[in-house]
């Protein structure tokens, strides 16, 4: 199957040769003709299968016949990164189109992004908390938007912008089209969907699974070994660039910088950095500057690095979704990756939740003199020891059992 069935315009077909696009992905295959034909749509697939075009193609060529100058396309996503990088792409298959596109996010001027309104735009690609304090100031006008796309919905409600999004919705007019985009989507954002999509068009695309095309190693280690058996592996030729994942901003600035001390070029992505420095940090991962992009989980959904070699989870996930989003960094474009996760004791409980998810696609690796006496061990011994941990202290506490009775009783009340 080729794109010459969606019988795009020739700018946007001439947009495609040029970067290269030559077949749809199956999330492509099976959105861009209900989106073209003005459908709603919930589309699930795993991260780095081409959702961006499967929206941003046939929102071209809808309005490409259209008025100019007014917006008619609003894209709302929940990061900066995957906001700019929606931007960049859309300017990419409209090179040779006369549509106008706009990114709005914090942390920059929000007078220039006025300005740039001001000119007039087609398509806007913002994150909600910019984009509703400029309309709510009058700054952007919203009254004549067609198509609303919510991308990765379910971070977006996760990290508490649905009341933003509600908000966004109400300056809206009431007839349009709606379409989500989502790598995974649970039960209970589903049910928060019910009255924004009107009979939508379901596309499920193996969604809460991992990219096959991704390889799945935990290695056993003691927590405060991580760092050394970090560094023995980027050391390791076979790693050509690297994600490392942590769950603290805190964390990620300090072990950036202690592999920049031991002769790695890494840098670090994390909330703390303002916007230009998150830009640096980014361009420079993506033109080959640094080797090694340590971050939270800001860089886990939709950013698009291509031939990233490996990912590295030096923190376990909180959920095998976030785990599903991590990997998914690698092995993107039908390219092979590898994804390596550090098990501690602590992460037992996550470890079999992965299993499951994974279904035993995960090979494990002990590295010598980096594990502790019992790394990973089985739940029901752990609880034992547990108990007799307890039953031991108690014992201390009590002291010796007296065989005098009044001094039995006196023990016992003073626990």
């Amino acid at each position: 199957m080729s794109f010459n069935v969606f019988n795009f315009n020739d700018h946007i077909s001439d947009g495609l040769k040029g970067l290269g696009y030559v077949s749809p992905t199956p999330i492509q295959q099976q959105a861009i003709q209900p989106i073209l034909e003005g459908r709603d749509l919930l589309g699930l697939a795993q991260t780095g299968t081409g959702k961006t075009a499967a929206f941003a193609l046939p929102i071209l060529q809808n309005i490409s016949s259209g008025k100019r100058g007014t917006i008619q396309a609003l894209i709302i996503s929940p990061t900066r990164e995957l906001a700019q990088q929606t931007y960049a792409y859309i300017q990419e298959f409209s090179r040779k189109m006369n549509v106008r596109c706009s990114v709005i996010y914090g942390g920059v001027s929000r007078e220039a992004q006025i300005r740039e309104l001001r000119k007039g735009t087609d398509i806007v690609v913002a994150c909600p908390g910019r984009l509703l304090d400029l309309a709510n100031e009058g700054a952007i006008i919203l009254s004549k938007v067609a198509v609303l796309v919510l991308d990765e919905a379910d971070q977006m409600f996760d990290q508490g912008f649905l009341p933003d999004i509600k908000r966004i919705i109400t300056k809206l007019p009431k007839t349009r089209q709606n379409l989500v985009f989502s790598a995974t989507m649970p039960k209970e954002i589903r049910t928060l969907l019910d009255g924004l999509l009107v009979n939508p068009v379901k596309v499920e695309v193996n969604h809460t699974k991992p990219l096959t095309s991704i390889s799945h190693t935990f290695f056993r280690v003691a927590a405060n070994k991580k760092t050394i058996l970090l560094r023995s592996i980027l050391k390791q030729g076979n790693v050509e660039t690297a994600i490392v994942f942590t769950r603290t901003k805190h964390k990620a600035k300090n072990l950036a910088r202690q592999l920049s001390n031991n002769g790695i070029k890494a840098t670090s992505l994390q909330g703390n950095l303002s916007q230009q420095q998150r830009h640096l940090a980014l361009n420079g991962f993506k033109s080959g500057t640094y080797d090694v992009l340590v971050a939270t989980d800001i860089a886990a959904r939709g950013i698009d690095v291509a031939g990233i070699s490996h990912v590295i989870n030096y923190d376990m996930p909180g959920t095998s979704e976030d785990y599903i989003h991590r990997s998914g960094r690698t092995g993107r474009a039908s390219l092979s990756g590898e994804a390596y996760t550090f098990a501690t004791a602590d992460d037992y409980k996550m470890i079999k939740s992965l299993e499951r998810t994974l279904d035993g696609e995960i090979v494990y690796k002990d590295s010598p003199g980096m594990m502790a006496d019992t790394v990973v061990v089985d739940e029901k011994e752990t609880k034992k020891k547990t108990v007799a941990k307890v039953r031991k202290t108690r014992e201390k506490l009590r002291g010796k059992r007296s065989s005098q009775r009044n001094r039995a009783v006196s023990f016992d009340f003073g626990i």
